[in-house]
């Protein structure tokens, strides 16, 4: 089968009669993407306030994903076997009691981000904050499988127009960017620098920033890459490791330097020339320290110059609403490409040699667990 056109990558099916047992990709040890294996286990079944998701298309992390097979991920244990899959779409299987706003037949994505609803930091609407907080494929059995279970909040219906590989693509992405973007301040207009902007993340931040009238400098340190993120419409595309790369970013921005450096990857190499592009009044954003996370941080440089460095965790319900508003106006995260299911280890494997400029999604229709 054609990884990049899986029938169910661009189709929604219809729901099917929700069987006893289902289909699922599991891991019973930590390791290599070999580890991946189909599993027959009991379908889920929607619990009061709940839906059961028929999946179409679920998308892969590097964290929620790759690092966890791997045995590695920072915060959260596994029981084993374990059903990875965090932001997916697919359409509305089963309801559970009190569920009265979606239909058997809703085409929908899930927002993974389960929090408890009821702290200090969800009734202020910074969900993110929940000391609570869970995810589906981390904490909870995933989406590599025919059925996912999530509650009736996380989950959003999709505008016409959206495939489901693409809607796994926005589900989680698209919320966090919003919220980076947002925290941030954005105005049209302003210069954003997106490191890393090859990332699932970082293509998707690019991105909504732009569709909201910024101006986007975006880095990768494969010309490659660089190249992809022009043609995707990033007006200057740079090596962050160059030594020029400051004086780059003020000569581009006519000495001004970015109004809001977005900055995933937490590389200490990168740090100083990050803060040296940075423009008066600035901010840095940061959701992510897969490089290293330890900076040195000059105050008195960050007073003098009135800039800001904030974390963005995740998404929140303000933040996915205004994700899927976006959408319907016309934005769409960057899909690098699919695989269906069955070939799951692939897929990883893929991701791992960092082959992909934007987000890689599994998908999830009947024809698709056969390799």
């Amino acid at each position: 089968m054609n990884s990049t056109l899986a029938r169910s990558a661009t189709t929604w099916s219809d729901p099917l009669p929700v069987p006893e047992s289902m289909r699922a990709m599991v891991f019973r040890r930590f390791g290599s993407p070999d580890v991946l294996e189909q599993a027959v286990l009991d379908t889920p079944r929607p619990g009061p306030g709940e839906v059961l998701v028929q999946v179409a298309a679920v998308s892969i992390g590097r964290l929620l994903d790759l690092t966890a097979r791997a045995g590695r991920h920072p915060y959260a244990e596994f029981r084993l076997p374990h059903v990875l899959g965090a932001d997916h779409a697919g359409v509305v299987a089963a309801t559970g009691d009190g569920v009265e706003s979606f239909r058997i037949g809703d085409r929908v994505a899930v927002f993974p981000v389960v929090t408890c609803g009821a702290c200090a930091s969800c009734a202020e609407g910074r969900e993110e904050a929940c000391t609570s907080l869970s995810l589906i494929g981390t904490h909870r059995p995933g989406a590599y499988a025919q059925y996912c279970v999530a509650p009736a909040r996380n989950v959003h219906r999709v505008p016409e127009g959206i495939t489901p590989a693409v809607a796994a693509a926005l589900a989680l992405n698209g919320a966090v960017a919003a919220n980076q973007l947002t925290q941030a301040g954005l105005r049209p207009g302003d210069w954003v620098l997106v490191q890393g902007a090859a990332s699932a993340l970082g293509s998707a931040t690019a991105a909504l920033a732009r569709h909201l009238g910024a101006r986007i400098i975006a880095t990768s340190r494969s010309p490659e890459k660089r190249k992809a993120m022009a043609a995707a419409g990033a007006e200057v595309v740079l090596d962050a490791t160059a030594p020029d790369f400051a004086a780059r970013v003020r000569e581009a921005t006519g000495g001004h330097g970015a109004d809001i450096v977005v900055d995933n990857l937490g590389d200490p190499a990168v740090w100083d020339a990050t803060i040296d592009a940075l423009a008066r009044g600035g901010t840095v954003v940061t959701s992510g320290a897969f490089l290293g996370g330890k900076v040195q941080l000059d105050l008195l440089r960050l007073y003098s110059n009135c800039q800001r460095v904030i974390g963005v965790r995740t998404g929140n319900p303000a933040s996915v609403d205004a994700l899927w508003s976006h959408a319907g106006h016309g934005f769409r995260a960057v899909l690098d490409r699919t695989f269906p299911i069955a070939l799951a280890a692939d897929a990883h494997r893929y991701l791992e040699d960092d082959n992909n400029v934007g987000r890689v999604a599994l998908t999830v229709g009947p024809e698709d667990w056969e390799a």
